[in-house]
């Protein structure tokens, strides 16, 4: 495998375990708040989001310091993207209660 596909592989890698954080803290969060046992939920979900996201860069930048760092790049770039998705969805959620209240 040559360098330029190596690199885009660990980009790539960082995204998607940045979009399985930020969207399992979201996914977590908005069910821990209807939860009967709410910091059980939001314990087990950060055990299981941290020692995916750590195995995932321990393989990503196991052999190169640089494939770590775009590990690292992608998984901030994947926050952003989850934070705009996530808000956008929550205001079109929102929108539809307003919606369905007033009758409209």
């Amino acid at each position: 495998m040559n360098e330029t596909t190596s690199i885009i592989i660990a980009f790539v890698a960082g995204i998607a375990l940045g979009i399985l954080f930020f969207a399992g803290l979201w996914f977590t969060v908005k069910k821990a708040v209807f939860a009967k046992t709410p910091a059980l939920w939001i314990f087990i979900s950060f055990i299981l989001r941290i020692s995916i996201t750590l195995l995932g860069f321990y393989v990503v930048g196991a052999d190169h310091w640089q494939h770590l760092l775009l590990c690292l790049l992608g998984f901030i770039v994947a926050r952003f993207a989850v934070i705009h998705f996530t808000r956008s969805l929550d205001s079109k959620q929102t929108q539809l209660k307003k919606e369905k209240i007033h009758g409209a």
